[in-house]
């Protein structure tokens, strides 16, 4: 079973990454565009620290909270993007810094919730361990459009088994967001990691399948590559379409990648 020290520490590995690729940067290179329109390294990375700066107050501070609820109400489509945009304007130390700085501060305050408490998101209440997973997710995802935009190949590690985890668990999600009638029997999800061991979901015996290598399904659960440029393969019409609309992180529909060719 995955504890909440397992997920911080990888989280904290996956952090140090992307930090050991971006910090000795000059400015130009922060300035690359990435895969996401309109954002480049730097954004990317004010993304990562807006993101956890908003989940340190979810955690710690119900008043800095209820302020980015009120800001997501006034203004839904651009309240993400407007806090890296404008995060990412920055000198490169000084947004690496506030990056640093928020991610040590949300590993120790996830670190210290009370057994049982569950910490406000933008959905549905999140156990710490959720909440990590949830931050890894992304962490993972944004590294790799700065990877991308850097012409660099980050090396697939088995830390990526928090994201496949939390895309088979956001099947349901995936399906709602888009107006469609979650299937109503589990899947089979075969996932071939990194290092060759074989991670399973759902009963042997279903019918509708997905398998395939696991860095692949994350890169598709996170949006970060089309399906047909996947080796993943999937038995039953549900399980296809899964694959489809696949979608591990909160909010509307994702616009997804185009197909390589």
């Amino acid at each position: 079973m995955t504890t909440l020290s397992d997920v911080l520490d990888d989280l904290a590995a996956e952090g140090e990454r992307l930090e050991a690729l971006v910090a000795p940067l000059p400015e130009e290179e922060w300035r690359r565009p990435t895969p996401a329109p309109g954002w480049d390294v730097a954004t990317q990375v004010a993304h990562l620290a807006w993101t956890d700066e908003v989940a340190l107050a979810a955690a710690t501070d119900k008043q800095a909270w209820d302020a980015h609820v009120l800001a997501a109400i006034e203004d839904a489509e651009g309240f993400v993007d407007r806090g890296a945009l404008e995060g990412g304007a920055v000198p490169p130390a000084d947004l690496l810094a506030r990056w640093r700085d928020a991610r040590a501060a949300l590993a120790a305050a996830l670190a210290a919730v009370p057994p049982g408490k569950r910490l406000p998101w933008f959905g549905p209440p999140m156990s710490p361990t959720s909440m990590a997973t949830a931050r890894f997710m992304e962490t993972w995802a944004h590294s790799l459009d700065v990877h991308e935009a850097l012409g660099a190949e980050p090396e697939p590690t088995d830390r990526i088994r928090h994201v496949a985890h939390l895309g088979v668990r956001t099947r349901d999600f995936a399906f709602a967001t888009r107006d469609l009638e979650p299937p109503a029997e589990e899947f089979r999800v075969e996932l071939t990691a990194p290092s060759g061991e074989v991670w399973t979901w759902g009963p042997e015996e279903a019918a509708q399948r997905v398998a395939g290598p696991a860095y692949d399904f994350c890169r598709l659960v996170t949006q970060r590559v089309h399906r047909d440029d996947t080796a993943l393969t999937a038995t039953g019409a549900d399980a296809e379409r899964w694959l489809g609309i696949a979608q591990a992180f909160a909010g509307p529909p994702g616009a997804g990648r185009e197909r390589c060719g």
